[in-house]
């Protein structure tokens, strides 16, 4: 196998990690990278799932979509294509991408374009579309389709040609070390990222020639405004780095982690494409005003792509600011959750240096075995949807995986390697 060990196999994983050379280059329409997304086409975050089992969150992203495309007049026609087969469903990791929450990604939709320069892969993602009544969060009402409008005819035009400006795009591996010197860990918390770039676009933008200055005002504040805009980057730039180690085919390193709202599914080296599922924990945390735990979704979207590469909840030592979501919501809680994530990561990212940490560098190469053998499972930051499509974000908080998607995998992978009982 070109590997005398899974050791060996999987140090060859976390080094192909820490080479990724990540470059944010561009937004285009999801069906100019994304050949799959023909008429009828929607992407969904996850392992596979059948619109019947998706919650409802879920399928309220899939009307809006509908709606967005212009597939249906109104909310009854867009049902009435889904509960009559009339609309393919791809996970987006099957095609090169990540998507938040529900993760629906229709033709029309601008994504972003990560490229991988080690390796020559790209990765896509759609962007942040703020808070409240958002579609990821299953709603699907008027404000939302424009917004998802002028997100398709303003914001995308006018951040390509901006980042067209800048020679060969934009490093994110730089902002990401200068972000998580600030506080971010990269999928609760991006703050410094999002308000970091914004300070690499704005001059690119405020120079552009042909571009309506209403226009350049109306991106500059949508983006100062969205404090998340650069999860999604963050993913795309995750799915990109995980892509290409994937490329190794050996060893017990996980390559995705995502979930659908029915199941969490995870991928493994040494076991290629294939998907490792069990049923969705329900994420813990806290409730914005008016709701509790009795309204949470369960856990959904493909942004725990964050932790497969080890920032996210594993990096809370990072974000001070958001250690109120783990324990008593200390900044000891918070290091005892990194300290115990170095008992599943087989190294640190030199890339990625944490100031609160002692400048270790974040967790990388997430082992398989390692969850097995411990009884851990790493801890995940996600935003809480309602239960009810419409209502939106309504907490936030942490979430495991279930255990049994990394036993199966294992399983899988020592039947693979010829080990019987």
């Amino acid at each position: 196998m070109g590997y005398k060990t899974i050791n060996e196999a999987n140090e060859a994983v976390i080094q192909k990690i820490v080479a990724a050379a990540p470059f944010l280059t561009d937004v285009v329409p999801a069906k100019s990278v994304i050949p799959e997304l023909e008429e009828h086409v929607l992407l969904h975050a996850g392992p596979p799932i059948k619109y019947e089992n998706m919650t409802d969150p879920m399928q309220g992203s899939c009307i809006g979509a509908i709606l967005f495309e212009g597939w249906a007049e109104d909310e009854e026609g867009a049902r009435e294509l889904l509960e009559n087969d009339k609309i393919t469903f791809i996970p987006c990791h099957h095609v090169n991408t990540v998507g938040p929450m529900g993760g629906i990604t229709s033709p029309n939709m601008p994504v972003l374009v990560v490229v991988n320069k080690e390796s020559g892969n790209e990765a896509y993602c759609q962007m942040n579309e703020g808070i409240g009544a958002v579609l990821r969060f299953g709603a699907y009402n008027d404000q939302v389709i424009n917004r998802l409008q002028w997100m398709k005819d303003v914001l995308a035009p006018v951040l390509s040609k901006a980042l067209k400006t800048m020679d060969g795009g934009l490093n994110v591996n730089v902002l990401i070390a200068k972000s998580i010197a600030m506080g971010d860990e990269f999928h609760q918390r991006n703050i410094a990222a999002s308000l970091a770039f914004l300070k690499e676009v704005t001059p690119a933008i405020s120079a552009l020639d042909g571009v309506e200055e209403t226009q350049k005002t109306e991106v500059i504040q949508f983006l100062a405004d969205t404090d998340q805009f650069f999860l999604n980057v963050a993913m795309a730039t995750g799915k990109a780095m995980m892509d290409a180690a994937a490329t190794i085919e050996h060893g017990t390193v996980v390559t995705a982690m995502c979930r659908n709202g029915e199941n969490f599914g995870i991928r493994i080296a040494g076991m290629g494409d294939q998907w490792f599922t069990a049923p969705v924990n329900t994420p813990q945390g806290l409730y914005f005003t008016g709701y509790s735990a009795e309204d949470a979704n369960t856990d959904i979207g493909d942004s725990a792509i964050t932790e497969t590469i080890g920032v996210g909840g594993v990096a809370m030592i990072a974000a001070p600011a958001v250690t109120r979501f783990v324990g008593s919501g200390g900044f000891s809680d918070a290091l005892e959750t990194s300290d115990q994530m170095t008992e599943i990561y087989i190294g640190e990212n030199p890339n990625f240096a944490i100031p609160t940490w002692d400048f270790k560098g974040a967790c990388l190469g997430l082992d398989a075995r390692k969850v097995v053998e411990t009884g851990i499972t790493p801890v995940i930051n996600t935003g809480i949807a309602h239960k009810v499509a419409g209502y939106g974000q309504i907490g936030a908080g942490t979430v495991n995986p279930p255990i049994e998607c990394f036993e199966k995998a294992i399983t899988a992978y020592a039947e693979k390697l010829g080990f019987t009982e």
